[in-house]
């Protein structure tokens, strides 16, 4: 198989094209820039948005696109950052379909990132992929204006919206940001605790990306968290269970907020969502509740 990874030297980029290539696939990985520390395969390439515009025969017989690229939302959500967050997404829909459309062949599935806070947030609700999705702060709106985008870029082309939760990683990500306090010794709560925590094992979102791929029947928005998500005081104390760390020092809101602004809705609020279309269609979930999934990590 032939697969084109966009943002293939992002954290779950990186996974995706390891995972592929030990099954033999090919793989074109394309950014913005060509990353320093390139991985040499035989089956890798590494292209930028501009040489595949003067280029784009390098992409034809592609089976699928997936599409992971866009700046981190953890950032100051300064003016000028939620303009680049905003920007990075609709700007790499937009070359990926200019893309499709120059191509003879185009990939039978598209694969695009997406994320969970497009259902808004709640502490009592749950979310299937049948639910409404809902605009109420700045990751909502991201969310909803990228899979729209998505949806009149690829026309004509099965695509996939994967909704992703917190993806639970060492190399990067929000882990090993969270995780930190509780190395330090002050691991606790955040806020009230209450808030859902949609979480998904690196291994088992890149599994989904291929499930949905293989599964033609398999389109539409797809949550990608696992079928047991966390309040965040489930999640800290489990941390400190596996890590045999205290968990004890809470972080109130009102500091959260003072420390990182705007950006603290995405620790404060939440939302619990179910990987319904998954399951229906029979994926299997390698790390389904957390504490296996955080002990797999510990032994890395």
């Amino acid at each position: 198989m032939k697969y084109i990874i966009c943002g293939g030297s992002g954290f779950i980029g990186s996974e995706l094209t390891g995972y592929w290539l030990q099954s033999g696939h090919q793989i074109i990985s394309v950014g913005r820039k060509n990353p320093e520390n390139k991985l040499d395969h035989p089956g890798l390439s590494y292209l930028t948005w501009d040489s595949l515009a003067a280029n784009p025969e390098a992409a034809e017989g592609a089976d699928a696109l997936i599409n992971l690229a866009g700046a981190s939302l953890s950032q100051r959500w300064t003016p000028k950052g939620k303009q680049a967050i905003m920007e990075s997404r609709l700007e790499t829909v937009a070359a990926a379909g200019k893309l499709l459309n120059s191509l003879q062949h185009k990939p039978s599935v598209i694969v695009q990132s997406s994320a969970v806070a497009i259902y808004g947030t709640s502490v009592q609700d749950t979310y299937t992929e049948a639910s409404e999705t809902r605009v109420v702060d700045f990751p909502s709106e991201v969310v909803k204006t990228w899979e729209e985008a998505a949806d009149e870029a690829y026309a004509g082309i099965r695509l996939v919206k994967l909704r992703t939760g917190v993806v639970l990683g060492n190399e990067s990500g929000a882990f090993p940001k969270m995780k930190l306090p509780y190395s330090l010794g002050f691991g606790g709560k955040i806020g009230t605790g209450k808030q859902w925590m949609s979480w998904i094992h690196l291994t088992d979102i890149v599994r989904l990306i291929e499930f949905c791929i293989l599964q033609p029947e398999i389109e539409g928005p797809v949550n990608a968290t696992a079928p047991q998500p966390v309040t965040n005081e489930q999640f800290g104390r489990m941390i400190g269970k596996v890590y045999h760390r205290p968990h004890w020092f809470p972080l109130p809101a009102f500091l959260l907020k003072t420390a990182v602004g705007e950006l603290s809705e995405i620790l404060l609020e939440g939302q619990r969502v179910l990987p319904s279309k998954a399951i229906n269609h029979g994926f299997t979930f390698n790390y389904p509740t957390l504490q296996p999934a955080l002990e797999q990590l510990k032994s890395q």
